[in-house]
């Protein structure tokens, strides 16, 4: 039996998030629901507010083969983004928790405190072997919490130390607070980084992506950033088909003239409870475009929300998702932009002397 979880009260505001519902996890065999003790609340305790937990990290480095990423590794500091992108397609991975993947992936984060300490012990191992890690490919790195915990930072130094190679992705304009490892480490071609750039209309993005940076401000970024001597690619994903697919050549044009050097693009994807979650919102924020973007989501996808098929997952197959890819490719060659970012060192990689190693004579 699966409920609906309507644990969160449904009397908290809720402005800020991206998700209207907290249906439960598809792990879980029951319902659970939110009762009304009667008793009247302050009108500070009246919103719905982010929780942090910690969990103890048993390994720091994900790998993958999967045909479709250009990584083969990966690491997230967080669980959960309180960005609260309703598009996003990490939001499944919080049933994994016992959580659901509407407001709980917003609002009930997880952070992994030692998970510097793990990386460091992974990249030290005698058979390990370089090659670039992405950081942030499931959660943002540079989400509002980090500001707090500064798990991403530490990790950074880390792989400094290891003149280890890195490819960062965010939304995040904090960022840019740790510009002063990233372009050290870009001056050795060891890091690059990627900004997600979903629309320029700071009102759809307000609704879209909540408690993201506005686009604007995701511009400004783009240009310290390459200010700094630091490789920036523009990630124009998703293109949300009959929303913002419109915007495709204006996106790469603003992000070209902060600086982008590369560009990239993914397709809407609606796994599992990505779905009825989106749909909710189409119908709560763009009533008059819902069934034409559900329409164009599911002939790319062979009629279904989604299809995991490899080689289709991230671009949909079809005429609409034909003329996107094209437009794609005319604007970035008229812009000068890279499909792909220059490739990061790894002959650079070495690990640091520690405390009662013996020293080399040559």
């Amino acid at each position: 039996m699966r409920c609906r979880d309507d644990t969160i009260d449904p009397g908290l505001r809720r402005r800020g998030r991206g998700a209207a519902s907290n249906a439960a996890g598809r792990h879980e065999r029951y319902g659970r629901s939110h009762d009304d003790d009667g008793w009247p609340r302050a009108d500070d305790a009246a919103v719905l507010r982010t929780q942090t937990g910690a969990e103890r990290t048993r390994s720091a480095i994900t790998y993958n083969r999967s045909p479709d990423l250009p990584f083969d590794r990966s690491l997230n500091p967080y669980r959960g983004c309180e960005h609260g992108c309703i598009y996003c397609f990490a939001r499944p991975s919080h049933a994994w928790l016992g959580l659901s993947a509407g407001l709980d992936f917003e609002t009930r984060l997880v952070a992994k405190p030692d998970l510097p300490r793990r990386l460091e012990q992974e990249l030290g191992r005698r058979g390990y072997r370089p090659a670039t890690i992405a950081i942030g490919t499931n959660t943002d790195p540079y989400q509002p919490i980090e500001r707090e915990h500064e798990i991403t930072r530490a990790c950074l130094r880390v792989l400094d130390r290891f003149n280890h190679p890195v490819a960062v992705v965010t939304k995040g304009c904090l960022v840019e607070r740790d510009m002063d490892i990233l372009s050290d480490m870009a001056s050795r071609g060891l890091a690059r980084v990627g900004i997600s750039l979903t629309t320029m209309d700071a009102a759809l993005s307000r609704r879209m992506e909540p408690r993201a940076p506005a686009p604007a401000r995701r511009l400004a970024t783009i240009r310290r950033l390459s200010a700094a001597g630091i490789p920036v690619r523009v990630m124009t994903s998703p293109v949300v088909p009959g929303l913002t697919d419109h915007e495709l050549e204006s996106l790469l044009a603003a992000a070209r003239d902060a600086g982008a050097i590369a560009a990239s693009w993914v397709m809407l994807r609606l796994p599992r409870e990505v779905s009825p979650l989106f749909r909710e919102w189409l119908d709560s924020h763009c009533p008059d475009r819902a069934g034409r973007v559900m329409r164009l989501v599911r002939e790319m996808h062979g009629g279904r929300d989604y299809a995991a098929d490899w080689g289709r997952r991230m671009r949909g197959s079809g005429a609409h998702a034909g003329m996107i890819a094209r437009r794609f490719d005319i604007a970035v060659k008229r812009l000068g932009l890279a499909h792909h970012a220059p490739p990061l060192r790894t002959d650079l990689f070495a690990r640091p002397p520690r405390v009662g190693d013996q020293l080399s004579l040559f």
